[in-house]
């Protein structure tokens, strides 16, 4: 679940010349979406684990068991929880979740200890695509860099273009942010420094061509037309 819901089909425009180029290059700005009223920057922090559909939860009440219950994130992103009703899961780390189920039995239990645990998810992952020898998608592990990453799908082919190397980061539930880093740049100066710590969910594309420019942010749905070259 963690990046199926963003790699969708659809189309964006690339231009067509060429871009200046330096190591972890951001790309040039167009204009920010308006559909959020706040854009995060490019995420650099550690990863939490957020609730997904088809997720299955545990949820325990210590001082009233009666209420113990497992729950499965529902396509929409609810879950229904017994005597409490639909309250909304997908998207929140487990203490959100765990504020969100405490108000919901507000009415019912008095300050009541709730925790949640997680017992089925999908692992999280990471997809590389494009001029490299096996793309696909890939279990991420703590730690892992986008040249280790290229590595892990085979590394570059022949036609790859080091010098810009796409990564997508979701940064909303309608947004992903696209950042072009130059690994070529980095790997010539013999300084991974500059070598960005991927995220759970992250996608990485190698081109065969020179894209010169692409929007800081994007519609989730844009990212899909990447996708589809794998």
């Amino acid at each position: 679940m963690m990046i199926s819901a963003w790699l969708l089909v659809s189309t964006m425009a690339l231009a067509q010349n060429a871009m200046p180029q330096s190591s972890a290059t951001s790309a040039n700005i167009d204009n920010p979406p308006q559909k959020t009223s706040t854009i995060p920057g490019f995420q650099t922090r550690g990863w939490r684990y957020t609730v997904q559909p088809s997720d299955q939860l545990d949820v325990s009440f210590t001082l009233t068991p009666e209420f113990n219950q497992t729950v499965t994130v529902q396509p929409d992103g609810f879950i229904t929880l017994r005597g409490a009703g639909d309250v909304m899961a997908m998207g929140k780390t487990l203490p959100q979740l765990t504020d969100a189920i405490r108000e919901a039995y507000a009415a019912t239990l008095k300050d009541p200890i709730i925790f949640v645990n997680p017992i089925k998810f999908e692992n999280p992952s990471i997809t590389v695509g494009g001029q490299v020898g096996k793309p696909g998608r890939f279990d991420w592990q703590d730690q892992t860099t986008l040249t280790q990453a290229i590595a892990m799908a085979g590394g570059f082919t022949d036609t790859a273009k080091h010098s810009q190397v796409l990564l997508f980061r979701r940064v909303s539930n309608e947004w992903a942010e696209a950042r072009i880093i130059n690994v070529k740049g980095m790997m010539n100066k013999k300084d991974l420094h500059e070598d960005p710590v991927l995220q759970p969910g992250d996608m990485l594309y190698v081109p065969k061509n020179t894209i010169s420019k692409i929007k800081p942010f994007i519609p989730l749905p844009s990212v899909g037309m990447y996708a589809n070259r794998f």
